[in-house]
């Protein structure tokens, strides 16, 4: 592999633990040669069918089912990447660097005839690699892997003590004044820690509603901090939001379109996590989440019926999908009346659809009265 020019550093606890994972893989996968037997590498299976919801741990889990990659003519190629990657990954957490999803497909072009023919190729060996490390509590981040994106913007009542790459000094930064901008999450948060006296933290999809509730500083009437989330959230995001909740005991509530995509994929994810992501959910899901709206009764309580959108197919195969496949929305009654009330009224609605009101009817109206009664918030 190419040579990662960096100064070796005293590694922390999760980088000791990240290079004894990938050390006792490698000593297997030596020894069972060394014994005449084919080596093997075993990992989790990463699908819906794969996991269990509890109410109580709050996220999917990845359950007990396993794949095995054992060395034969077939997967002689998809086990040799297995192994490069893991030793790109060891030198990294070694030096203190780290590579993009995008340079981890380019690293490869030097591996000869085991190089990635693209980056979906990759990215599944790499998937496998973090399901193995997530069943020994460590997450892609350990395994210096980072995402291409960085996570949404930050705003409110919240100092964030960040660190000096250069020096490892603390640095503050205040969220309260950034003025017309935001803070923008970093592809890691693991570093960072937080102070703040706000009541709440609001999760937000678009980044238009986020950016007139900035605009208008409503995290100061309502003493709380605004994240964007910008669709589905990064896990960068995820991430932010959950150590955030945890460190400072803060309540996190979903502001989402009106739709079975922003019930299923946007919220859900950010709540309990995905079938797919499974080995990594106990990380990167925030079990405190809760649905604030747009809900399927916030329709008709605010007058938007006439502001709405009919369902499409898709969005109706979704929301049938979610009902009979999701253990998330089974395992709540009010998620399966929101979701079957939506589907009799055959509609949707967009966070926009407050402008009908008046551009800042969310802030003056809507937003007040949702908060004043918490109890309705969907789980």
């Amino acid at each position: 592999m190419s040579k990662i020019e960096t100064t070796p550093r005293e590694p922390t606890d999760l980088d000791q633990k990240t290079l004894a994972l990938i050390d006792s893989i490698a000593s297997e996968v030596r020894a069972n040669i060394e014994h005449g037997k084919l080596p093997a590498i075993e990992f989790p299976v990463r699908n819906l069918a794969n996991v269990t919801y509890d109410k109580s741990s709050g996220y999917f889990a990845l359950g007990n089912e396993r794949k095995v990659r054992t060395l034969t003519v077939g997967t002689a190629r998809a086990f040799a990447q297995t192994l490069r990657l893991m030793a790109t990954s060891r030198q990294m957490v070694a030096h203190d660097d780290f590579a993009t999803k995008r340079e981890a497909y380019y690293i490869s072009k030097n591996w000869g005839d085991c190089r990635f023919d693209g980056q979906a190729e990759s990215d599944a060996i790499m998937d496998d690699i973090e399901a193995i490390a997530s069943v020994h509590g460590l997450a892609r981040e350990q395994l210096r892997f980072y995402p291409e994106t960085h996570g949404g913007s930050v705003a409110g009542r919240l100092t964030i003590i960040d660190k000096n790459p250069a020096t490892g000094e603390p640095l503050e930064v205040d969220c309260a004044n950034l003025g017309s901008g935001a803070y923008t999450i970093p592809r890691s948060a693991e570093h960072l820690s937080f102070r703040t006296e706000a009541r709440f933290v609001l999760a937000i999809e678009t980044g238009g509603m986020f950016q007139r509730l900035n605009s208008h500083r409503f995290w100061s009437s309502a003493n709380c901090i605004l994240v964007e989330m910008g669709g589905v959230p990064t896990r960068a995001t995820r991430r932010f939001v959950r150590l955030l909740s945890e460190q400072q005991n803060l309540p996190v509530y979903c502001f989402v379109d009106c739709d079975p995509y922003g019930f299923t994929n946007i919220y859900r994810t950010l709540k309990v996590g995905s079938g797919n992501a499974a080995h990594l959910n106990r990380f990167f899901c925030v079990p405190r989440a809760r649905f604030l709206g747009v809900t399927p009764q916030d329709i008709v309580d605010f007058g938007l019926n006439d502001a709405t959108h009919p369902l499409s197919p898709v969005d109706v195969k979704r929301a049938k999908d979610a009902l009979e496949n999701d253990p998330f929305i089974a395992a709540h009654p009010q998620w399966c009346a929101a979701i079957r009330q939506m589907l009799q009224m055959g509609v949707r609605a967009e966070q926009q659809a407050l402008a009908k009101w008046g551009l800042n009817y969310v802030i003056d109206e809507y937003l007040p009265r949702k908060l004043a009664d918490e109890q309705s918030f969907l789980p």
